[in-house]
């Protein structure tokens, strides 16, 4: 089974996300990390279930959590979370693809 790394522009993403939860709703945030958890550990047995995003970098996939894209990507024996960004955001100036 592949392990999971978790990028620091990710794990950035994840602290803000957090960041939010503590002051909306601590309960919210929970079920955020738990289910960002549970998809982590599906990625490891499926790395390749993820929609794949390559108009906005080659080898790049995600997968909905919430109102979330989790972008990763599957190298060897690792599938590394690149970001964790709202859906709603102009992706393509993200990944700098304008």
């Amino acid at each position: 089974m592949r392990q999971y790394i978790i990028s620091p522009p990710a794990l950035q993403d994840l602290q803000e996300i957090i960041d939010y939860f503590s002051d909306t709703s601590v309960e919210a945030g929970e079920q955020f990390l738990s289910k960002f958890e549970a998809w982590c550990q599906k990625l490891r047995k499926f790395p390749t279930i993820g929609k794949r995003y390559d108009g906005l970098s080659i080898g790049l996939r995600g997968v909905l959590l919430d109102e979330y894209i989790l972008f990763y990507r599957v190298t060897n024996n690792v599938v590394e979370i690149v970001r964790i960004v709202y859906g709603r955001r102009d992706l393509m100036r993200l990944f700098d693809r304008k």
